[in-house]
């Protein structure tokens, strides 16, 4: 599986995910996203920073799903997020799905919590 984004091919595992985090970039963003079914909006990317940003400043971290919650909460006004509210984003789980959104690579991680 491969992504076309501006007449460059992105290589991907079979999953879909990118095999090299360098080739990620917005428009390779958009692609992803347009391919998971999914309409980027500003919480959208608010997700897809965050985890790029634990990811590359954190050591490799992937934030379990309760932890990405927790910092979704914080930036969009302290009020607590439900489950439901980050699966409407992201159906395919935020912890997973989110991630292949990042261009960054699957968690080994069982479950999302």
């Amino acid at each position: 599986m491969a992504y076309e984004v501006n007449g460059v091919t992105i290589e991907t595992n079979d999953a879909g995910y990118l095999v090299n985090l360098s080739d990620w970039n917005e428009e390779v963003c958009k692609v992803i996203a347009a391919a998971e079914g999914i309409t980027l909006t500003d919480k959208h990317w608010d997700v897809v920073n965050y985890l790029r940003d634990e990811y590359i400043n954190n050591n490799g971290n992937q934030p379990m799903e309760r932890v990405i919650m927790k910092a979704m909460a914080e930036k969009w006004g302290n009020k607590k997020l439900s489950s439901k509210e980050m699966y409407e984003l992201f159906p395919f789980a935020p912890s997973k799905q989110g991630l292949k959104v990042a261009g960054l690579p699957p968690t080994n991680r069982k479950g999302g919590y």
